[in-house]
């Protein structure tokens, strides 16, 4: 039906009047509070209030199809649940009570009904009752809450409110209508007709009520509707009819709070998901779920529609209807109804003119709010709220009138003095009325207490307030403090308590000194007795117990524990002061509770002393520290801080020891060099002495001061005259003038110039007065020997040897010990009187020491801790130590074999080569070399003349005859001679025996003549560079008449040798005419220019010989192999010039070198990266160690097995897909930041590119091969196609763009709104990609633009460089064609292949030639004696052959010790496993034995005391006696058995024999086990002493099989320490001996028992004799 369309009234009523029910029509009958009834339920079709009547056969006991209940009385259907099914205009039903004009009275409801006052069903049963609130709850009656309160009722627009306002309706069956609104006046059926105000919608008696209604303003969707209370009512059901369409959506809102806060109640759309998004649109699950319903917001019907809502909906059962959730649901003080949209038939959305909107409003006939004033069930009726005095009919009002003694708004409280209950709501037949409280007639006041109310279980809680009449207690039951109840008088007499006087301590005593106050024995009370507190005692309550202190009236208990700690105090007797709680503590315990030690004090305990004194030590601790653990310096560690951690050490006393020899000598000194012998210890330190004459000085350099005091400068010397060195003059130089402020600002002149005399019977001087030192400040002192003796003696040149300069600290003047005073007064401690006794100060300036006691080392470990503040790491150098932990005591390391040092970072005196192997010994021939001492690093000795060679061994080139070398005499024709018998060897110039005669075919004289006679050779190098002993031409003018061939001979000179400028070609260069000498390219020597000089290589360059340039500190000398440049390097180091690490190693030779550190199961070589150590991995395995699987590969490493096929095509496809989505990801993430301009960066991207190579290679000068390069290069960076491709692009674009245009104007039509956004939009977007475009391709810094002229430029230098390419490149051809000549007319006929000489036929030379052959047709070159290409590579190539089998034999060998390491190692393991097998059997004979001579011992004693006893038969004990006594004393385990038999059948009469002998056969049993298993143990022992020979033999074997192979593998190396380690672990002959120790004693202790067998019989004889004696 269309809006506005109004049928005939009488066709909406409701069915029931139709089929002949009975009541007024809706708009007829009267509205009051009690209509409509509750559970009619509304008709469908729109009607207003329409009631459909029960369903066939609905009658009592059956429960209806809506309320879910049958019919109830009236006072229940006045709030009775609202029920009813959608009808089909979509209203339903709603509640309404019969017509009457007055409100309906209570009346008790049935059982099972629910309660009136909201529509709930409840689980409790209410029982029948029928006079009202006297018998159970009550309730007021439920009403319209809009009755009376049209004035509070409130819209946000109402139509015509400021000036009249047209409206239309619309019907199909006739032209739109339209009228006026006009809501400035209300409404008046004759003068006012027109108006539509809010208060139109509550419900009157007027005939007239199709003309009443509300209506908003045309077109406004946002509308709101406002109820607000006076007081809080609870609210049960909502019923609003419209006369227009009813609202597309629309919500319920409530407040509790007047108004501050707003909760929703429901939505209600058509639809949810639209107008309400996030809004559940049910089932409901709770009752309190908030919902979006689409029952009531369809366009049918066009009026009357009905829009109803319930609070509690009846389909859930309410069990407690007074719970906070149901309370939140019922009460309200506001109620508001929000319309957010409008129902229209679509013609707005066309046309927005007025016209239009003129039809589309809200409009309410009426609107029903059900509730009541809510009373808990303690009233049944409600009178207004004060300032709310108006009375209309029907009305609602929010003030309850209490029954059940309550009072408030809502009867929430109870009355005052009715509080012996708890308040709460009344319950069917219980009133659960609040309790009038019980205050014996002393108070008219109380209050509840509910901890009073649960301990008297939940039977009363009143506790009464302001009792009079002296009276306390939660019922007034008591007398107050210091009053007393009289016997005789009642509980609620006002004279019941009196007053009395109590004498108690108040502070003492219980609730401030009341005494009892009154009298009852069985529960312990006498009036007027003091009750005292917890902790204190006496008639008054005025002493603390003891134990306790502190008598206060603050404190609970009375009086505080002493909480004194029983280890701390004296047991016995009060612990503690009464008044002041301080404990009596022992002598070193201190604290108000002896809780804590003393200060330096530790370890509270039962002792005499309570704790014992910390000991830290002075140095080592930083304080004393009362837990026990001292707090350490650094490196620290002990208890008292006593002990240095591993690798570090406490210096000895003359620690800083500053060598003579390493200090800045005077004029005239020597240094003397000492070497070590095996047997002796040192009498010097350093390398040795110097020798110091009269008058000379030692400058020593100071820079190592540890701490700023004095210190004792003692002078460390060797006497070598007899009589005493009168003068020797200290003097110390400092660095400027020491501040008066400073540690050393008490120093004087004469402390710094000293003079001393050094005794000849003395080797150290210590100087008269110590000399102060700071920190970081450096020093020199000057020692002068000025004055030998003052007595003329005959002595020349005196001199003695100054071994070095040591600073001891003054240990007098340091903390620990001395207790007062400075400089030379200063107060010792007992200390210092030790360290004196003990001589520790005088021990440690010899350098010889004796052994140093405990007593010293302790006191000096606390000198270096103060010293230094911390233990000094031992620094260990990692090559010539043997470890990386030094002696704790001086730091001195396990030394290499000849390295000395306190680190072992030198070689000893006679010895070189220091290494990982430690020094060798020079070994320096006697009789060539001044002295047994060589250079530290290279191992040369210091030789004679013409003596050469590390030992000095021989003679030098040219010279023979050693040791009395002799110059060769060759007449300048040969370099050397026989160094046995001077003979000359490899004669030149065609002389012949020892270069004397020519040879022949040859003339002239082989003599070399001066002006003089004959010319003595040079020992000078000559100017050629020839080596030492070479014949060099004489400064003065020669004539020589060498050996001149018959025929001249061509120049043979080396080409590679020899200056290009005289050489035509490889084959022909000019030499010196009358020598022959070739000249030589520098670093060249040779006559023929055929090797090079000394301390260079590489003669094959050309361009002369190159300098080795080996590193001077870290090779062992400056020459290097000819061919290959390799310097001879020290251990340590590698690479050619020894400027790398040795092999194996990495990193930085200058900084460190570090070891490879590769696993040894996952590397293909030892040796990793040299620059960042990364080991070489094997297939499968990766990390920087090789230490782990690789991708790929599963397992446990080294046992890495390769994944299964699938994962290798798995691990592709993932991967690949992987990239592709990153491809994605990354290209979208790219057009989102570069827009348009994406696409084609990568392509923009890739010139860019290309442009820079060609840049680099331009700027590289190119030649012909890179020109190509950059011809393909520039073809690719044709920008022609690139233009094309982004021409292209542009298009593609401009058809996307096109399309988007077509997409817009369709949205366009469909949605005007819609597609303006979108135009605008798109628009925004396609300017700011027009943007982008044009900065990319046409401005003048874009991509393009620099592109093109990038290209031009390099056009440019392509032009510009091409010229000068041209030229380069011909005369590089040129140059190609002369070397090509050159090579075609080489002639090797004269290279001597074979040895033979030039022009020899193949019968005249032994060495044969190229073509020459033997007469059994073999080739015939080179052979023996011949030295020709072909015998050098022969005997090259049989050389290579030899160490192959030498490496090989050495391989085999190496194998072989490897096996016999592994196999001593395996007898080693199998012989400590017997070891242990071993002496586990033994301990477990030893257990056995000690518990067989307990018990013998045991049963020994029971006998004595038994025959002890007075009781004992005389008869049977003399009778045992002689029988023992004619027994010999057994020795055997077999006769002890026997002896404890007889004794049994001896003393069977006796009691507890049997008992006895049966623990005595048990004991001598287990003897005998254990003697059989001692033997088997000792035979055992033997066994195991001779394995242990055998594997001490083996392992003898093995070691020296290590010394054989230590340099050729490591892992022997290490096997074999494993091995030795093992043995000493096991140490099998200390095992057998202890063996043998314990069956030794073992053996003793029969022997005792024994003896005490003996003793015992005799004991017997004396008693039995006694006895004998009685009778």
């Amino acid at each position: 039906m269309a809006n506005g369309l109004v049928a005939p009234r009488a066709a909406r009523w409701p069915s029931s009047i139709a089929r002949g029910g009975c009541g007024p029509s809706p708009r007829q009958r009267p509205r009051h509070a009690g209509w409509p009834p509750p559970s009619t339920p509304s008709s469908g079709g729109g009607s207003l209030r329409g009631a459909e009547p029960p369903q066939p056969g609905w009658g009592p006991g059956q429960e209806a199809e809506w309320g879910q209940a049958p019919p109830v009385p009236q006072r229940a259907l006045s709030g009775g649940p609202v029920g009813g099914a959608r009808s089909p205009g979509g209203s339903g039903g709603v509640p309404s009570s019969p017509p009457s004009g007055r409100s309906p009275s209570p009346q008790p409801l049935p059982p099972g009904s629910p309660l009136p006052h909201s529509p709930f069903p409840t689980a409790r049963a209410a029982p029948e009752y029928s006079s009202g609130c006297a018998e159970g709850s009550c309730y007021p009656a439920t009403g319209d809450l809009l009755i009376g309160r049209a004035a509070r009722l409130s819209a946000s627009s109402t139509c015509g409110l400021r000036q009249p306002e047209p409206y239309c309706i619309v019907s199909h069956l006739q032209d739109k209508k339209c009228f006026i609104c006009d809501s400035e006046d209300p409404f008046h059926d004759t003068l006012n007709p027109d108006s539509h105000r809010i208060e139109n919608v509550v419900t009157t008696f007027a005939p007239n009520r199709l003309k009443l209604w509300w209506q908003s303003e045309n077109g406004l969707e946002n509308v709101t509707i406002q109820l607000n209370l006076e007081a809080e009512f609870h609210f049960t059901h909502l019923i609003m009819t419209f006369k227009t369409f009813r609202p597309a959506a629309m919500l319920i809102e409530r407040s509790s709070d007047f108004g501050k806060t707003w909760q929703v109640y429901r939505y209600f759309a058509y639809d949810c998901e639209s107008s309400f998004p996030g809004i559940s649109t049910g089932p409901m699950k709770k009752v309190d779920d908030i919902i979006c319903d689409s029952r009531y917001s369809d366009i049918e019907p066009s009026t009357e529609g009905e829009v109803i809502y319930r609070v509690l909906d009846p389909a859930f059962r309410i069990e407690d209807p007074y719970s906070p959730r149901i309370q939140n649901l019922l009460k309200i003080t506001n109620l508001r109804i929000k319309f957010v949209k409008l129902h229209t038939l679509g013609d707005n959305l066309l046309d927005s003119r007025m016209e239009i909107r003129e039809k589309y409003y809200y409009a309410i006939y009426d609107m029903v709010v059900r509730g009541n004033c809510f009373c808990y069930g303690h009233a049944s009726e409600c009178a207004p709220v004060e300032g709310f005095e108006e009375e209309v009919e029907g009305m609602v009002h929010g003030h309850c009138m209490c029954r059940h003694n309550t009072k408030g708004l809502n009867c929430e409280q109870c009355l005052d003095f009715y509080h012996d209950l708890p308040w709460r709501p009344a319950e069917g037949r219980n009133t659960n009325a609040c309790k009038k409280c019980n205050c014996n007639g002393h108070s008219t006041q109380c209050h509840f207490d509910m901890a009073v109310y649960m301990a008297t279980g939940n039977t009363s809680g009143g506790v009464c307030d302001d009792c009079q009449h002296n009276t306390v207690g939660r019922n007034c039951e008591q007398c107050k403090p210091f009053y007393f109840q009289h016997p005789e008088r009642d509980l609620r007499d006002p004279d019941v308590c009196e007053r009395k006087s109590c004498n108690c301590d108040p502070a003492g005593s219980q609730n401030g000194g009341i005494c009892d106050r009154y009298t009852d024995f069985s529960t312990g009370l006498i009036a007027g007795q003091c009750r005292c507190k917890l902790f204190v005692e006496g008639e008054r309550c005025d002493l603390c117990k003891e134990g306790f202190y502190g008598l206060s009236a603050d404190d609970p208990a009375g009086c505080q524990s002493c909480a004194c700690n029983p280890l701390g105090t004296h047991p016995g007797g009060n612990p503690c002061d009464s008044e002041t709680g301080n404990c009596y503590c022992k002598r070193l315990v201190t604290g108000k509770q002896c809780s804590q030690c003393l200060p330096e004090h530790w370890g509270l305990s039962n002792d005499m002393d309570g704790c014992r004194p910390c000991d830290c030590d002075q140095g080592g601790a930083l304080h004393n520290n009362e837990s026990g653990q001292c707090e350490c310096r650094p490196h620290m560690f002990g208890r008292q801080c006593n002990q240095v951690e591993p690798g570090y050490y406490f210096i000895s006393l003359d620690h800083y020891i500053y060598e003579a020899e390493e200090a800045n000598l005077g004029p005239v000194i020597n240094i003397i060099e000492r070497q070590y012998t095996q047997d002796r210890t040192p009498s010097w330190t350093g390398i040795g002495f110097v020798r110091v004459p009269e008058g000379a000085y030692l400058e020593f350099y100071i820079n190592n001061i540890p701490y700023s005091m004095e210190y004792d400068i003692v002078v460390r010397y060797e006497p070598q005259l007899p009589d005493q060195w009168e003068k020797a003059v200290i003097t110390v130089s400092r660095p400027g003038k020491i501040p008066t402020g400073s540690r050393c600002g008490n120093t004087v002149p004469d402390d710094d110039n000293q003079v001393v005399s050094l005794p000849p019977g003395s080797r150290y001087v210590v100087l008269p007065r110590p000399v102060c030192f700071e920190k970081g400040l450096n020093y020199t002192i000057r020692l002068e020997l000025s004055q030998y003796s003052s007595v003329d003696t005959e002595m020349e040149s005196p001199y003695t040897l100054i071994d070095s300069l040591v600073l001891m600290p003054y240990c007098k003047s340091l903390d620990i010990f001395t207790v007062g005073g400075s400089g030379e007064d200063v107060v010792t401690n007992s200390a210092w009187e030790t360290f004196q006794r003990y001589r520790c100060l005088e021990n440690s300036r010899s350098v010889v020491k004796t052994p140093m006691t405990d007593v010293c080392k302790n006191i000096i470990f606390s000198i270096s801790a103060l010293l230094h503040e911390t233990a000094l790491s031992c620094q260990c150098d990692p090559q010539g130590s043997l470890s990386s932990v030094c002696d704790p005591s001086g730091g001195q390391c396990q030394c290499r074999p000849n390295v000395v040092g306190r680190q072992c970072d030198r070689c000893a005196p006679g010895t070189f080569g220091f290494g990982p192997s430690g020094c060798r010994s020079c070994e320096c021939h006697v009789r060539g070399s001044y002295n047994a001492f060589c250079d530290a690093e290279t191992g040369q000795c210091h030789c004679f003349p013409g003596v050469y060679g590390r030992q000095c061994d021989r003679c030098l080139p040219g010279f023979w005859g050693f040791p009395s070398c002799q110059p060769c005499h060759c007449n300048g024709h040969a370099d050397d001679c026989s160094p046995y018998t001077g003979e000359c060897l490899h004669c030149r110039d065609h002389t012949g025996e020892n270069c004397q005669l020519c040879k022949e075919g040859y003339y002239g004289s082989a003599r070399l003549l001066s002006l003089g006679g004959l010319m003595q050779p040079s020992l000078l190098p000559s100017t050629t560079g020839a080596r030492w002993g070479h014949f060099a031409a004489a400064p003065h003018p020669v004539q020589q008449k060498g050996c001149r061939a018959r025929k001249l001979s061509p120049c043979v000179c080396n080409y590679l040798g020899t200056v290009r400028e005289d050489c035509d070609s490889a084959e022909s260069c000019r030499c010196e005419a009358a020598t022959g000498q070739c000249r030589c390219l520098p670093g060249v020597v040779g006559q023929t220019c055929d090797r090079c000089a000394p301390h260079t290589w590489r003669l094959a360059s050309g361009t002369g010989c190159e300098p080795c340039d080996c590193d001077t500190t870290r090779s062992l000398g400056l020459a290097c192999n000819e061919f290959t440049g390799q310097c001879h390097c020290m251990p340590g180091f590698g690479g050619r010039t020894c400027r790398e690490c040795q092999e194996l190693f990495w990193g930085d030779p200058g900084v460190e070198c570090r070891a490879c550190d590769c696993n040894p199961r996952g590397i293909q070589t030892p040796q990793c990266d040299r620059a960042t150590g990364q080991c070489i991995c094997n297939e499968g395995v990766e990390g920087p160690r090789c230490d782990k699987c690789s991708r790929g590969y599963s397992g446990f490493f080294p046992d890495c097995v390769p994944c299964h096929q699938c994962f290798a095509l798995w691990d592709v496809v993932i991967s690949e897909l992987a990239n592709r989505t990153q491809q994605f990801l990354d290209r979208a993430n790219a057009l989102k930041i570069t827009g348009v301009t994406g696409p084609y960066q990568q392509t923009l991207s890739t010139l860019e590119e290309k442009l820079g190579e060609i840049k680099t290679i331009i700027a590289q000068n190119p030649a012909a091969e890179p020109l190509k390069n950059i011809g393909n290069l520039f073809e690719e960076a044709d920008t022609d196609s690139d233009l094309s491709a982004l021409e292209t692009d542009a298009k593609s674009l401009d058809r996307v763009v096109k399309e988007l245009a077509e997409q817009l104007e369709f949205i366009k039509i469909s949605d005007v709104r819609g597609a303006l956004d979108s135009i605008t939009k798109y628009f925004q977007m396609s300017l700011e990609a027009e943007e982008r475009v044009n900065a990319s391709t046409v401005h003048p810094d874009s991509a393009v633009e620099l592109s093109a002229q990038t290209r031009q430029e390099v056009e440019d230098l392509i032009d510009e460089k091409e010229a000068q390419f041209k030229a380069k490149q011909e005369e590089q051809s040129r140059l190609l064609d002369e070397l090509a000549g050159k090579l075609q007319s080489l002639d090797l006929a004269e290279v001597s292949t074979c040895g033979t000489p030039p022009g020899a036929s193949c019968a005249e030379s032994e060495c044969g030639g190229l073509n020459c052959r033997t007469d059994d047709g073999q080739r015939k070159c080179g052979g023996p004696g011949c030295e020709g290409l072909v015998t050098v590579a022969h005997n090259a190539w049989q050389k290579a052959m030899d160490f192959d089998r030498d490496i090989l034999s050495a391989l085999a060998e190496v194998e072989q010790l490897s096996r016999m390491v592994s196999e001593a190692k395996q007898r080693a393991d199998e012989a400590k496993q017997n070891a242990q097998e071993v002496l586990l059997k033994t301990n477990a004979t030893k257990e056995q034995v000690d518990r067989s001579n307990e018990d013998l011992r045991n049963l020994i004693k029971q006998i004595r005391d038994f025959l002890m006893q007075d009781s004992a038969d005389l008869d049977s004990i003399e009778a045992v006696a002689n029988e023992v006594l004619n027994m010999e004393m057994p020795s055997t385990p077999q006769q002890l058995q026997a002896l404890t038999e007889d004794i049994r059948e001896r003393v069977e009469s006796l009691s507890d024999v049997e008992v006895i002998l049966q623990q005595s056969a048990g004991d001598i049993a287990r003897a005998e086990m254990l003697l059989e298993e001692a033997k088997k143990a000792s035979k055992g022992a033997t066994d195991v002493k001779v394995t242990a020979d055998m594997v001490k033999a083996a392992l003898e074997e093995a070691e020296k099989a290590q010394n054989a192979a230590e340099k050729a593998i490591k892992q022997a190396d290490e096997d074999i320490k494993g091995t030795q380690d093992l043995l000493t672990s096991v140490n099998l002959e200390n095992t057998y001996e202890n063996n043998q120790k314990v069956l030794e004693d073992k053996a003793k202790q029969l022997v005792e028992l024994e003896e005490t067998v003996r003793s015992l019989l005799q004991t017997i004889s004396q008693k039995v004799a006694v006895y004998s004696t009685c009778l």
